[in-house]
């Protein structure tokens, strides 16, 4: 090895990270390395990433960090990556498609095909996710009926970026259990789910065995010699790094992040929760820990929109008008699926809806309305979550969405009627893969404990009820197994 210090790369959606932790998972002050990437998107509900733009974003960060020295002392590299990306390549191994992300729907016309075709229950229990656009099980059927001629085989991004730099696209088992078609108990492609998807394993990509550990190639060597010893450990599904670099894990505290999307998340080992929620995925943070949460595609996006739709002022003034309006938004009502939703709704892009407007309705109003809604999502995640483990979580809150706001941390704690303790860890997700590699756990600091207050519990909980009334009459709810939602309502 050369050195004791964890070279993490985050592989997000809208950008490459590349940071530097010391031995105790502390972040070396000053090393950050950062490339936006181009999420290519479009009404038809499109959603890809170039995977060799995001190749070449990871090169540039780590000839930025080579540039400084901050690679001299670096002996394991992590990496977390969002999951359930897709590319599909022929028989020679090259890329036909770009990098297909959570976000892309233009699977949605097949859902209904594909969940007649399948034990809804027996796969959700086995693999932790139920057929959805999400999940390999839906968009490799799309990707054969729509490329001719079909695909000889499928990767994600991970793999991509590992078989770039590594000459080895394994899979990781957390990476793996983001597809939908991995069974979380026997760590193997699960038979089922490959009939499901229409694929044999010889389409999938080898999975990573225990202790799996590379070596960055030739090429890679010459270029950054510094890491020519470095240990390259198994990949980290982002949610999953995220709970870890949080503190979250153990059964006894979930995490909430707010960022661009939201999600809701416990780590826990397997004898360790119950029977998975229909409402919940359960995917694997490494091959011996599980992840079971709920995730969102609204979130900060929404915030970030609605300040340019509204043309609202600066964020100080907005926190102050956001602490006018009351529990429940003055009747304004939100259904905070513009982006889409993710399982167990079967809600395209475009499924956004804003109800109960006058001509006395303010732009904060339909702010807070908004900001509640992914409240209220949250809630329902959190009483699902808190369904299936042993004891009732603390819940422990972070993300740049909501640490940036004491209103929408005080409206979370009002709706879900408990303390949310708000954590900042802006580089959870990474810290998380460094903290793995080095086989350490670690306390985030802690901003502030937010206590709820008892009239606003009640009063959230009165437009809790209104919202899902509205929800329900509307079509916002799961659907039947054999149907879909692939339109707005």
């Amino acid at each position: 090895m050369t050195g004791t210090r964890v070279l993490a790369l985050d592989l997000g959606t809208s950008s490459v990270r590349a940071l530097v932790f010391d031995e105790r998972g502390g972040a070396v002050p000053g090393v950050l390395a950062r490339r936006r990437t181009d999420l290519q998107v479009d009404d038809h509900g499109k959603a890809e990433l170039d995977p060799d733009e995001v190749v070449a974003a990871v090169g540039e960060c780590l000839d930025e960090l080579a540039g400084k020295g901050a690679l001299d002392a670096v002996g394991h590299v992590a990496i977390s990556c969002a999951w359930h990306s897709v590319i599909a390549v022929d028989a020679a191994g090259r890329r036909l498609t770009g990098a297909l992300t959570w976000a892309d729907t233009r699977a949605a016309r097949l859902l209904g095909e594909v969940r007649r075709r399948a034990d809804l229950d027996r796969l959700h229990a086995a693999t932790g996710a139920r057929p959805h656009t999400l999940y390999w099980t839906v968009k490799l059927p799309w990707l054969a009926a729509e490329i001719t001629p079909a695909p000889a085989a499928y990767l994600g991004l991970a793999e991509h970026v590992t078989g770039a730099l590594l000459g080895d696209p394994s899979a990781s088992p957390s990476m793996a259990s983001g597809t939908g078609l991995l069974d979380l108990a026997a760590v193997d492609w699960h038979p089922e789910a490959l009939a499901v998807a229409g694929v044999d394993r010889d389409a999938l990509p080898a999975l990573a065995g225990h202790g799996w550990t590379g070596r960055l190639g030739p090429e890679g060597t010459r270029r950054w010699p510094a890491l020519a010893e470095a240990a390259w450990h198994p990949v980290t599904g982002d949610g999953a790094a995220s709970n870890v670099g949080a503190g979250c894990v153990t059964p006894a505290r979930t995490a909430i992040n707010v960022g661009t999307s939201a999600a809701i998340r416990a780590v826990h080992l397997p004898e360790q929760a119950g029977p998975l929620h229909h409402d919940l995925w359960r995917y694997l943070v490494d091959d011996r820990r599980l992840v079971t949460g709920a995730a969102y595609s609204g979130a900060g996006n929404l915030y970030a929109w609605l300040r340019d739709v509204l043309a609202l002022p600066d964020e100080a003034r907005v926190e102050a008008e956001l602490a006018t309006v009351p529990p429940g938004a003055s009747g304004v009502v939100v259904m905070p699926y513009h982006a889409g939703s993710r399982p167990p709704l079967d809600l395209a892009a475009g499924s956004g809806a804003i109800a109960g407007i006058s001509l006395a309705t303010t732009p904060v109003e339909i702010l807070a309305a908004t900001l509640e809604a992914v409240c209220y999502r949250l809630a329902a995640g959190f009483e699902a979550l808190a369904a299936t483990l042993p004891v009732k979580p603390e819940v422990i809150a972070s993300g740049g969405a909501v640490v940036a706001s004491p209103w929408w941390q005080q409206t979370l704690a009002d709706v879900l009627g408990r303390p949310v303790r708000v954590v900042d860890e802006p580089e959870a997700s990474a810290r998380g893969a460094a903290l793995l590699a080095l086989g350490l756990a670690a306390e985030p600091a802690t901003l502030r404990v937010v206590e709820p207050r008892p009239t606003a519990v009640e009063a959230q909980r009165t437009a809790r009820a209104a919202h899902e009334r509205l929800a329900s009459s509307l079509g916002y709810t799961p659907m039947p197994p054999a149907t879909v939602r692939g339109d707005r309502p």
